[in-house]
């Protein structure tokens, strides 16, 4: 799954996404590209909990 992620504009930001994905799935593949705001995540956890954990941490998708 895709997530785009507006504030996520450097280094220290992809790896704050990466860490709350794998909160909630440690064995998430997460691919977090600040210059272009894009998340790529593969999971088998359902994205509203990806959703609600990246939110919590304030990187809400767009």
């Amino acid at each position: 799954m895709q997530f785009h992620i507006e504030n996520m504009t450097c280094g220290g930001c992809a790896n704050s996404v990466t860490r709350a994905i794998q909160s909630v799935d440690p064995a998430a593949d997460v691919k977090a590209d600040p210059s272009t705001q894009k998340v790529e995540v593969t999971s088998a956890v359902a994205r509203d909990r990806l959703v609600a954990a990246l939110t919590k941490v304030g990187y809400a998708p767009a």
